[in-house]
């Protein structure tokens, strides 16, 4: 069987590059510069361009920005391990760039979302609609996971992981595909040169190896519910149907009652027949939800 023809765009980006908190960062912006402004922001190992299928599946009218997070895609990679409150930081200084005149819709999705969630939190003045995809917070920790989780990041500064160079981008969509069984083929192709690029040999993931790396830093689920409950807009909370198996969802499952509870403002869809990452899988039923919301909300 011959390799998928990638999905073809309908609207491209632009793209821009940005001095934040004193790096190089990518960012990528569809749709005109007058129009309402809505933020993206992506997940673990994956980029701003992977947006593009709910982009072209909303209606005209709205600007999409989307950024590269620090050591994703084509961003500057940090030269040390990455701390989460620095992507709190990056998102600050990115509003008072893009959107220095007031507040903004928020969207994230699992790391991004996260990212999203806690800074609605800690500035709530600068965000005035929160759209939160499959991104409700990680499994708590206690302080007695500390001891091995810092004698782990330290085993790891000293060998940090890197990326094997795989054949060419057929295998990445074929990976893809595994990893997300309800992703269309000519979708995984493009994704594929999205996520990965070319180098001696084949090709290979864009992004810093030392995102594999364990976080030294404790999560921890109280901290998380007290910063939720200082957000005071309307929060829109977007599960997938078929997680079960997903990190994101082991482990977290138990406690999402706890977490509803710190939203003063939440609705909340499920949107069947997609994995974790719903803007690959049903990036047509996303864009309808967040238009559907958005107008219910102003």
């Amino acid at each position: 069987m011959s390799p998928a023809l990638p999905y073809q765009p309908h609207q491209l980006p632009r793209q821009e590059r940005l001095d934040i908190a004193g790096r190089q960062r990518h960012l990528l912006r569809w749709g005109p510069n007058d129009a309402p402004l809505l933020l993206m922001l992506h997940g673990w190992m994956d980029c701003a361009a992977t947006f593009q299928f709910v982009v072209d599946a909303m209606k005209e009218g709205w600007q999409v920005v989307a950024p590269d997070l620090r050591g994703f895609g084509h961003s500057e990679w940090d030269s040390e391990s990455y701390y989460f409150p620095d992507y709190l930081a990056d998102l600050d200084a990115l509003l008072d760039t893009i959107a220095p005149e007031g507040p903004v819709k928020l969207l994230g999705h699992s790391l991004g979302a996260m990212v999203a969630g806690l800074y609605a939190g800690v500035r709530p003045d600068r965000v005035k609609r929160l759209m939160l995809v499959e991104g409700f917070g990680l499994p708590d920790t206690r302080p007695e996971d500390a001891p091995a989780r810092y004698t782990r990041w330290l085993r790891e500064r000293r060998n940090p992981p890197s990326f094997d160079v795989l054949p060419g981008f057929d295998t990445v969509a074929r990976r893809l595909m595994q990893r997300n069984p309800h992703l269309r083929a000519d979708r995984a192709a493009w994704l594929a040169r999205q996520l990965a690029e070319p180098v001696e040999g084949g090709v290979r993931y864009l992004a810093d190896p030392k995102h594999k790396m364990v976080n030294p830093i404790l999560y921890r689920l109280e901290e998380a519910k007290a910063v939720w409950r200082r957000i005071h807009c309307p929060v829109l909370w977007v599960r997938a149907g078929d997680v079960d198996e997903h990190p994101m969802a082991q482990g977290v499952a138990a406690t999402l009652d706890e977490r509803r509870a710190c939203f003063a403002n939440l609705s909340e869809v499920v949107i069947p027949q997609c994995g974790h990452m719903v803007q690959w899988d049903q990036p047509e039923r996303l864009a309808e939800t967040l238009q559907h919301w958005l107008a219910q909300h102003g």
